[in-house]
């Protein structure tokens, strides 16, 4: 079962929050320890001077200035935060030690004496902070002095922080999840609403869009991310719906003209050059529905990416064998020029690249008179790559410009003038075009001719 999102939100944040929390708990408590253990070794280092001087030798045995002082509170009872002390010699054997050490004894460590060190330690049932430090009797080092301090006051504090730290942190953890969970709740409801707003969206309202609430924000950029991808859906669904009704009329009327001359040969017997006639009819049918079906092949190969290879093309040697080759296919006067002086090179897939040429070219023979001439260029501007293809044929109208390259698109005028096509040869071009990432334009005026223009982009 999976977790809603915002769970997995507020389940990240809180591990990382209290990873965050565990350290500063932790730090609280080491900062906590290190007071109050720097605390007692200043209290044992006031201690330590204080006693060091009371100090001397009688008879070669180290003992206290004061004996009295030995009675006092703090030397002889275990409560009320006590002092323990005792005198020891070289090899650490006891000389004199206070009352409230009873039968134990401080812990001889030599190594530590110079540093004036502290140390923990227990003594029976008490834990205790001891110093230790070297005795010297004109100059001589005698033995050593070792004091130590009660840790049993300052040890329950600390335990008792560190109760209440891990006490706390479940709590704090577990407020902070609801917290969290909260939050994210808050915060991806904006994405709730645009996945309800999209669950209402299909194919017969793909014009409607999800509201834009926040447009600065990141929920603002994905509802315009997924407003522009309904839109392409949209034009794109359009685009299919009248394809398929202009592919069914072009494949409808030349079948439409076969069937027809189908029945009129079947009616009754006819003289061979009625039969003739009639067969000629229906193969030019039959061309007509092939030529749009090659048409439509070549366009779902290229959005299937046939075409998609680059590879390194000179564009000078290829046209010239492009032109010559369309001059004798169509037995037209097809110029080839270059501008150049210097070889023309591009990255190109050259299968692509002939296809749109061969389009191109197909276009500027049947938009021209028998008699006129077909003008292939080649050059470089500013530093880039072009091709153009010139006719001096009927042109174009200003207001079809824009819509010349839509699939199965013709202008009235061709249709009314009975020259053959389908509409889907410029359609090809854009595609290919786009795919290799070539700028095609076209300029044309009515009656003049008209000029497509390819512009490479840097290879």
């Amino acid at each position: 079962m999976r977790t809603a999102y915002k769970e997995r939100i507020a389940g990240r944040l809180t591990l990382v929050t209290s990873l965050i929390i565990l350290v500063v708990f932790g730090v609280i408590y080491l900062v906590a320890n290190l007071t109050v253990v720097n605390s007692i070794d200043r209290e044992l280092g006031l201690e330590i001077d204080k006693h060091k001087d009371e100090i001397f030798l009688v008879n070669g045995k180290i003992q206290f200035l004061h004996k009295d002082e030995w009675q006092e509170m703090e030397h002889s009872q275990i409560q009320l935060n006590p002092i323990f002390i005792e005198i020891v010699d070289l090899e650490g054997h006891s000389m004199d030690r206070s009352p409230n050490l009873r039968s134990n004894h401080l812990s001889f460590s030599p190594e530590k004496s110079a540093k004036k060190e502290a140390w923990t330690l227990r003594i029976g049932a008490n834990e205790v902070r001891q110093m230790q430090i070297p005795l010297f009797n004109a100059g001589e080092h005698e033995g050593y002095l070792l004091l130590a301090k009660s840790f049993e006051d300052s040890r329950e504090l600390l335990n008792n922080l560190r109760t209440v730290l891990l006490l706390l942190y479940p709590g704090v953890l577990l407020s902070l999840f609801l917290a969290m969970r909260y939050l994210a709740g808050k915060s991806i409801q904006p994405i709730r609403q645009i996945i309800s707003k999209t669950n209402q969206i299909t194919q017969s309202n793909l014009n409607e869009r999800v509201p834009l609430a926040e447009p600065n924000d990141e929920i603002g950029q994905l509802t315009r991310s997924i407003n522009e991808l309904l839109e392409r859906l949209e034009a794109s669904l359009n685009r299919e719906k009248q394809f398929t009704s202009d592919a069914s009329h072009e494949l409808r009327t030349p079948l439409s003209v076969l069937r027809g001359t189908l029945e009129v040969l079947v009616r009754k017997p006819r003289t061979s050059e009625e039969y003739q006639e009639k067969i000629q009819t229906a193969l030019s049918s039959i061309d007509r529905m092939s030529a749009t079906i090659d048409q439509l092949l070549a366009l779902a190969r290229e959005e299937k990416g046939k075409f998609s290879t680059k590879e390194e093309l000179e564009l000078i040697t290829f046209l010239e064998e492009i032109s010559d080759q369309m001059a004798k296919e169509q037995r037209r006067k097809i110029t080839f020029r270059c501008e150049s002086g210097v070889p023309v090179f591009v990255k190109a897939n050259e299968k692509s690249l002939e296809m749109i040429m061969t389009n191109l070219i197909q276009n500027a023979v049947k938009y021209s008179s028998p008699e006129s001439e077909i003008l292939v260029k080649t050059g470089l501007k500013s530093g880039l790559p072009y091709i153009e293809i010139c006719d001096d044929g009927s042109g174009i109208a200003p207001e079809h410009l824009e819509r010349i390259f839509d699939p199965f698109f013709r202008e009235q005028a061709a249709v009314d003038r009975l020259i053959p096509g389908t509409g889907l040869g410029l359609a090809i071009v854009k595609k290919l075009a786009q795919e290799s990432g070539i700028r095609i334009s076209v300029s044309s005026e009515k009656g003049q001719g008209s000029t497509f223009r390819m512009d490479f982009p840097h290879s």
